[in-house]
C-alpha cells in the first residue's frame, strides 16, 4: 500500500472515530492499531505499543504532573483573592482598570501554574463578580478572564511546552524563555485593546467612584501580596534559565513552593492535599494517554513512510516555504476548534517538524507559533475548552451564546500576536539566544 493511501485510511478512520463521541485517546490509539494490524498483522500490535516505551519513562514527563499539582495549589491557596485587590485598589481608578487588573493577574497566574485552567476558573469565581456587580459589560468581563487564562498554555511553565519538547526533541528551556515575550505581547495585547474600548465607550467598564476608590497608603501596604507570587516565579523559571535546575527539577521546586503558599494562607490540611492529588491525577492521566496513543500513531505512520511523504508532496507544490509555514498555521486554527491542544501537539508534531527542518525553519519559533496557535484553540468554539471553564462560572442569565460574543475579539488579538511573531522572529527567539546560546 503507497503512503498516500495510508494516509487517508489513518486519518479518515481518527477523524470518524473523534466526531462519533469517542474519546480522543481511544480514537488515536485504535486507528493506530487498526491500521498496523491491517498493514504488518498481529505482531504489529507488540511492536508498536514497546516502541512507545522509551518515550513514556523520560524524566521530562515528571513535570507535567509536578506543574499541575503547583496549579492545583495555587487554585486552592488564596493567592489570587489578595492580587485581585491590589489590582482592585490600584487599577480600578481606570476605565476598565478591573479587567485590566484581571488580565495581569491571570499573567502572573501563567507564569506560576502552567495551564490555562487554574486562571480562567479562580478569576471567573473572583473577578467576574466584582466587574458585572459594578456595571462591566459582559463581553469585556467575560472575555477577558477567558483570554487571560489561556495564557497560561504559553508562559512558561507551560505543560503545553513540555509536550511538545518530548515530541520533537526540542530543548523545553529554549521553549519557555521562546514563551515569554509572545506571552507578555498578548498580554499588552489584551490591556491596550481594553483601555481603548473602555475610553471609547466608558460604559463597557466604568471606573471606581470617588467614595471607592482607595488612598495610596492603603496601596502600597497589600503590595506585600505580590511577595510570594514573584518568589514562587523566580524559584521556577530562575532556577531553569540559571541552569541549576532542569524543567523537571523545577518543577518540584514550583509544587513545594505552592505547597508553602497555601500553608502561609492557613489553607493547607489533608483535604486539600487529597482535593489537589485527585485532580492533578486525573488531568496527569488524560494528558498521558493522549500522548501515548499519539506515540502509537506516529510510529505506525513513520513505518509507513508517511513523514517523507508529507515532505516531497509538501516540497513538490513549488511554493514558497512561507505559504507552507502559513498553511500549517491555518490547519492548526481550524483543528483547534475540534480538538484538544495536547491532542493537536503529539499527532501533528511528528508529521510538521520534519517539514519545517527540510524548510529551514528555527524548530524553537515553529513551537512557540504552534503554542501560541493551540493556545487560540483554548477560546475557538465550539470545543474551546476555557469556553466550557467559563459557562460552569457565570451566571445562569448568560447563555453560551453571550461567551462565544465575549470571546470574539480575543481570539483576533491572538490571531495579530501570532502574526507579529511570525513576521518578526526575534520576538520569540531573543532570549533563548541570550540565556542558552
Amino acid at each position: 500500500m503507497s503512503p498516500g493511501i495510508a494516509t487517508i485510511l489513518l486519518f479518515v478512520t481518527l477523524v470518524l472515530l473523534i466526531f462519533t463521541g469517542v474519546p480522543l485517546a481511544f480514537g488515536i490509539g485504535f486507528s493506530a492499531l487498526l491500521v498496523a494490524f491491517f498493514l504488518w498483522g498481529p505482531a504489529s500490535v507488540n511492536i508498536v505499543a514497546t516502541s512507545t516505551l522509551g518515550t513514556m519513562l523520560s524524566i521530562v514527563l515528571l513535570a507535567i504532573p509536578l506543574f499541575i499539582l503547583m496549579a492545583n495549589f495555587l487554585q486552592r491557596s488564596g493567592i489570587a483573592d489578595d492580587l485581585y485587590g491590589l489590582m482592585y485598589s490600584s487599577l480600578g481608578r481606570l476605565g476598565g482598570g478591573l479587567a485590566v487588573g484581571t488580565v495581569v493577574i491571570c499573567t502572573m497566574f501563567a507564569a506560576m501554574s502552567g495551564i490555562s485552567g487554574a486562571g480562567t476558573v479562580t478569576m471567573g469565581l473572583i473577578a467576574l463578580p466584582s466587574m458585572l456587580n459594578r456595571g462591566y459589560d459582559r463581553r469585556i468581563a467575560i472575555g477577558c478572564i477567558m483570554a487571560g487564562g489561556a495564557l497560561g498554555a504559553l508562559i512558561p511553565p507551560s505543560v503545553g511546552f513540555i509536550i511538545y519538547g518530548l515530541m520533537s526533541g526540542v530543548s523545553v528551556g529554549k521553549l519557555f524563555a521562546g514563551g515569554i515575550l509572545p506571552g507578555f505581547l498578548l498580554s499588552t495585547l489584551f490591556t491596550i485593546y481594553i483601555l481603548i474600548r473602555c475610553r471609547l465607550n466608558p460604559g463597557m467598564g466604568p471606573a471606581l467612584p470617588r467614595e471607592e476608590r482607595v488612598p495610596l497608603r492603603e496601596v502600597l501596604s497589600q503590595s506585600k501580596s505580590l511577595i510570594l507570587p514573584l518568589l514562587l516565579i523566580a524559584g521556577v523559571l530562575g532556577s531553569i534559565f540559571s541552569g541549576i535546575a532542569t524543567p523537571t527539577e523545577a518543577s518540584a521546586v514550583g509544587a513545594f513552593g505552592a505547597m508553602i503558599c497555601a500553608g502561609i494562607y492557613r489553607k493547607l490540611n489533608f483535604s486539600l492535599i487529597k482535593e489537589c492529588s485527585n485532580e492533578t491525577l486525573k488531568l496527569t492521566a488524560m494528558i498521558l494517554w493522549i500522548t501515548t496513543t499519539a506515540l502509537w500513531l506516529s510510529t505506525v505512520y513513520a513505518g509507513i513512510g508517511g513523514r517523507q511523504f508529507v515532505i516531497d508532496l509538501l516540497q513538490n507544490l513549488g511554493v514558497s516555504r512561507w505559504i507552507v509555514l502559513i498553511g500549517i498555521q491555518v490547519l492548526l486554527i481550524i483543528l483547534g476548534c475540534f480538538m484538544d491542544g495536547t491532542g493537536i501537539i503529539v499527532i501533528t508534531v511528528p508529521i510538521f517538524l520534519p517539514v519545517i527542518d527540510a524548510l529551514g525553519f528555527d524548530p524553537v519559533w515553529f513551537g512557540v507559533l504552534f503554542i501560541m496557535n493551540t493556545e487560540m484553540g483554548f477560546l475557538t468554539p465550539p470545543y474551546g475548552v476555557n469556553l466550557f471553564y467559563m459557562k460552569g462560572v457565570v451566571p445562569p442569565n448568560i447563555s453560551m451564546t453571550d461567551i462565544y460574543k465575549s470571546v470574539a475579539p480575543f481570539v483576533l488579538l491572538q490571531l495579530t500576536g501570532l502574526i507579529i511573531v511570525m513576521l518578526v522572529p526575534e520576538i520569540a527567539l531573543l532570549l533563548p539566544t541570550l540565556i542558552f546560546g
